[in-house]
Order: structure tokens, then sequence, then C-alpha cells
């Protein structure tokens, strides 16, 4: 406990001077820094080498310290009261009074706010006088970092310090939904679309292939290993990993498994680091089997479209 107090401290300094540091959540680890401070956010772009159009997300501690930035509605504190903190994201109008900087938002009057459950980030937002813009910490289009072993493997020494939280437990980045007006789900995530659905009474539009960019992940080429992958496929061709969401009785060095019986919570925490290891193991392209298109099923069959795209 005392090295993550320590560790936090070290975090905490090093936000505090506009330095970006990578911290682990529950979905993905993010690469963080002050959301109110315009050379830290463009930091984060640059070490990304992300699209300048791809607005941030921006990691609160609490609803008390996002009152400072955004309007609320019902649907937004049902939701937070149900969900938070948790890996859901909300899209809400930026009050005009923010300190948020443009760079966060690319100049548009909407933000992108979640509340991590991880212990330790909690910790540290509570110990902070700002918020965290924190994007997934890897190099934009490639495949999300789960521990920090994954941050180290994308960016090495260009970020100053790596805030250690073990493995991310959902693996999944966060599911993003716009209640401003009727809820839409803008990004499919780590929380299942029908619990919302119950909580809201409503019916949700999903709305994951936009014409317009208005939140992050909606790009058609993200979540890639950098090599070819195409889905739902039976055999693996030769020197082509293979992708199974349960483990076979008869298996090959090329197979890989998402999960032991095909439990989709445990091939959706096993996605990233499997097509790290794959690229890392020199196939040249990947088959991935049929993922059934239910509960987490839906987000990693997203994922994979979007990975395929290469």
């Amino acid at each position: 406990m005392k090295s993550n107090l320590a560790n936090i401290k070290k975090a905490k300094n090093l936000l505090n001077i506009g330095e970006c540091i990578a911290i682990p959540t529950e979905t993905v680890y993010g690469l963080a820094g002050n959301a109110y401070s315009k050379s830290a956010c463009r930091k984060i772009f640059k070490l990304k080498k992300r699209p300048k159009n791809n607005p941030l997300i921006v990691h609160y501690f609490n609803k008390k310290d996002l009152m400072k930035d955004c309007k609320f509605n019902k649907s937004f504190l049902k939701l937070y009261k149900k969900f938070c903190p948790g890996p859901i994201t909300f899209i809400l109008d930026l009050k005009k009074s923010s300190n948020i900087c443009d760079v966060v938002t690319n100049k548009k009057k909407t933000l992108a706010v979640r509340f991590p459950k991880h212990p330790i980030t909690r910790n540290l937002l509570k110990n902070l006088n700002f918020p965290l813009a924190a994007p997934s910490a890897n190099l934009s289009s490639k495949v999300s970092a789960v521990c920090s072993a994954h941050v180290k493997e994308d960016f090495g020494k260009k970020i100053k310090f790596v805030l250690d939280g073990g493995k991310s437990k959902i693996g999944l980045e966060s599911t993003i939904i716009d209640i401003r007006k009727k809820p839409k789900i803008l990004r499919l995530g780590g929380l299942n679309i029908s619990i919302i659905q119950k909580v809201l009474s409503k019916k949700i539009i999903i709305d994951n292939k936009p014409s317009k960019i208005s939140s992050p992940g909606q790009f058609k080429l993200h979540y890639s290993p950098g090599i070819p992958l195409r889905r739902n496929a039976k055999i693996a061709k030769d020197n082509e990993a293979f992708i199974l969401i349960k483990k076979k009785k008869i298996t090959k060095s090329n197979y890989y498994f998402l999960s032991k019986k095909g439990n989709l919570q445990e091939a959706a925490k096993n996605l990233y680091n499997i097509l790290r290891i794959i690229k890392k193991n020199k196939y040249k392209s990947i088959a991935v089997c049929r993922i059934p298109n239910k509960g987490l099923g839906k987000t990693i069959n997203d994922r994979l479209i979007r990975a395929s795209k290469f």
C-alpha cells in the first residue's frame, strides 16, 4: 500500500507540472494529462499520434467535480447513480464557464466524461485540482493497453511514468452514450446496452457508424494489431494465427483461445492481450472464429470489425 501511495504522489507531481502519465482503469490503461491545460493535452495527441478531430474522454472523481464543467439532466443522474464509477462514458453539454481546453473537445460544445472505477486512479483523481483527459494509452488506431507492459511496448521512455494497477478487469473500452436528447450509443463498450435500457426505461439507438466524428472510438480503423484480420473463420490458412472463443481438445501452435469455455467476459478481457501476442509472434495475418453477437460479444465484434479495416 505504501508503494501505491508513493506512486500516486509521484503521478500527482508530474501531472501538476503538465506532464503526461499512464493510468490504470477497469477498462484499459489511459494516457492522462491535465484536462484544463492546453499544453498537456497537446502532448497527449502528439504522443499517441492521434488525429486532432478525435476528441478525448475526461475522467472525474465524482459528479460534484463535474458540475464545474457540464450540464446535467435526469438521464445522466439515473445512469450515474446505477453505474458510476464504472465503464460508461457520457456525452454532455459543456458550460460556458468550463475550463476544459478546446484541444480536448476539438472546439465542440460537448464533452465525453467518465468516472473510472480503478481504486488507484480514483485515489489519484481525488487528490488533483483538475480532471484528467485520458484516451487509451496506445498509439492511435492500434490495440489498446490492458497492462503496464503494453504501455511500455508502445511508448518506451516517451512517457514519464506508468502508474501500475495490474491488468485491466474488463479489457475493453467504456460504452459511450449521448444522453443530451434521445439516448444514443456512440461506441459499444464494457457495459451491456440492455442494462442501460432497463435503467432509463427507453429504447436506445446505436449510432456507432456516424458520418461525422462526434466522440472518441468512432474511426473505422481502430484497435488494429497492424496485420490483416478476417472474421467468422472456420479454419485457419497456413501461417495464420487462429483465435477461438473457447478451448478445444485438439490444439495447434497457431491456436489462441479467448476463454476456457466460451465466456464472453473472459473473452473480452483477453482479446487485446492475445492480439498483441500474435503480432509479437510474427504472424502475418489473423483468422477469428465466429463470436456470438450478444452481450459483450457485440463489443468484441465491433472491435474486430474495426481491426479488420487494415
